[in-house]
């Protein structure tokens, strides 16, 4: 790509999208090096641990190179795309390496021509890391030697004169070795994947780093597992850093290996990962109590059927979990001491005074709960219209992690996969989740005689730290009295 006049590169780096996260999957990229942008331009779809979010660019040009690859978990701050942009950024670009050592000044004339850009596929902010590491160990000429080759072969041009200088002082120790060297002192790995190797029980000497500039992956762990598992996958141990861009590829290939094809194995990230980690930290912090009724909703699902024609629900979704819902924050209304957490440092109970109405979804990426904020406070059209919502917003992926946050109540509708019901899990920080079964026909007896009538079973399991038994048993019945005599709604409002 041709350089631009009086043009500047800028770093767009990964951001803090989810609120204190510290890492993103890059999901898809919109654009490629030459594309054109503008300022808002969505270039890309990241997965945190809450959602799939698109990032816009903040400013106008051309892009240069896109710096991590579809399906690299990358570190909040490290740069993840560059950007040639005309005139004015050029204080800025200066402004980065007066901070390095003035060794790094050399390289800033070197990024000119961009043929060797695509090369590297730039790591971003990660290079400044490893170029600290080589000075920590600065005695060790091998070490500086082993360091300098890595980047001198992933540059394309010798940065740094200290390569040379090297050979005499281990004259026993040609440039082939190099790539053993590294892993002989300590590998280079960032905190998550040293924590998933030792998870794992993986030696970090004994994998083979893929990464830029000889970082070892997550890939690399999982990789180093199924060589362990699978003997005819030791030969892989030779394999340079160049199959670094078929890593994502060996993704699914690796887990069919397992045991013949018998079994497979699916990373855990992204929306599952957190979603795991916050139902065993609730189960396992919460007391849950769960309790059940069966109720008759035939007169509710009439009532369905009208409000469907009702032209003030034109173009709302009308459906039993409209009136379900409505149902629930009734009941909160009547028994507000429900709508609580706890708060483990203080010791107190914090009832709330409003209602953030959480509805799980499933999604393919797992498992999300976003809620609608003040649903207490809404009209019957205005809770359609926010269920619709964010119903079709799960559905597309787009929910963003502000909209699962500050939840207080849960409903989960497992009916439409035909269960009757469910001792549900709370979400944490929640003190009660409204499990909903299917709805069916079944006989039941109606004004003194068996008739077949719309039937479900309903679940209220509770944090039984600040809900007793009574408490949860009066909204349970509330919520089951409102669905069998809708009426309720505006007597009990």
């Amino acid at each position: 790509m041709t350089t631009m006049t009086n043009a500047s590169v800028r770093e767009f780096k990964m951001p803090d999208v989810g609120e204190g996260l510290t890492e993103a999957e890059i999901l898809k990229w919109y654009v490629q090096p030459g594309d054109t942008v503008t300022d808002g331009q969505v270039v890309c779809e990241v997965e945190t641990a809450k959602a799939a979010v698109e990032l816009p660019i903040p400013y106008d040009g051309v892009v240069r190179s896109l710096h991590f690859p579809e399906g690299t978990t990358v570190d909040v701050g490290t740069s993840i795309i560059a950007v040639e942009v005309a005139g004015g950024a050029a204080p800025a670009q200066e402004a980065a390496p007066a901070a390095p050592a003035p060794a790094a000044e050399p390289e800033q004339p070197a990024e000119q021509p961009a043929a060797r850009q695509p090369v590297l596929v730039g790591y971003g902010v990660a290079t400044s890391s490893t170029r600290r590491r080589p000075r920590k160990q600065a005695q060790d000429p091998a070490a500086r030697q082993a360091a300098s080759a890595v980047q001198s072969e992933l540059n394309g041009h010798g940065a740094a004169p200290a390569a040379p200088a090297a050979p005499p002082a281990a004259p026993a120790a040609p440039v082939a070795p190099a790539a053993p060297a590294a892993p002989a002192q300590r590998p280079l790995a960032k905190p998550p994947v040293r924590k998933l190797a030792k998870d794992l029980g993986v030696d970090l000497a004994t994998v083979t780093p893929t990464g830029p500039d000889g970082v070892v992956t997550r890939e690399d762990v999982h990789a180093a597992v199924a060589a362990a598992q699978a003997p005819q996958q030791t030969a892989p141990a030779a394999q340079p850093a160049a199959p670094a861009v078929p890593a994502p590829a060996d993704l699914p290939a690796a887990p069919a290996s397992y045991d013949s094809g018998r079994e497979t194995r699916i990373p855990v990230k992204g929306v599952r990962k957190a979603t795991a980690a916050a139902m065993v930290g609730s189960a396992f912090t919460a007391p849950h109590v769960t309790e059940f009724v069966t109720v008759d909703v035939t007169r509710t699902m009439k009532l369905v059927e009208e409000l469907k024609q009702d032209k003030e629900f034109a173009g709302l979704r009308v459906n039993p979990l409209l009136l379900i819902a409505k149902a629930l924050l009734v009941a909160i209304r009547r028994n507000p001491d429900i709508n609580a957490s706890w708060d483990e440092a203080a010791q107190e109970i914090v009832v709330k005074h409003y209602v953030n109405l959480g509805i799980a979804a499933a999604t393919p990426r797992g498992l999300i709960v976003p809620n609608i904020k003040d649903a207490h406070a809404k009209t019957l059209p205005e809770l359609a219209a926010s269920l619709g919502e964010l119903v079709s917003t799960a559905r597309e992926g787009k929910t963003s992690p502000s909209a699962m946050q500050g939840g207080t109540v849960t409903i989960t509708n497992v009916g439409v996969f035909g269960v009757d019901t469910g001792t549900p899990i709370l979400n944490p920080g929640e003190s009660a989740i409204l499990a909903v079964g299917a709805i069916k026909p079944q006989p039941w007896v109606h004004k003194g005689k068996v008739k077949p009538r719309q039937v479900t079973t309903l679940a209220l399991s509770f944090d039984h730290r600040l809900v007793d038994g009574e408490l949860g048993s009066k909204v349970l019945a509330d919520v089951a009295a409102i669905l069998e005599q809708p009426k309720r709604l505006i007597t009990w409002a």
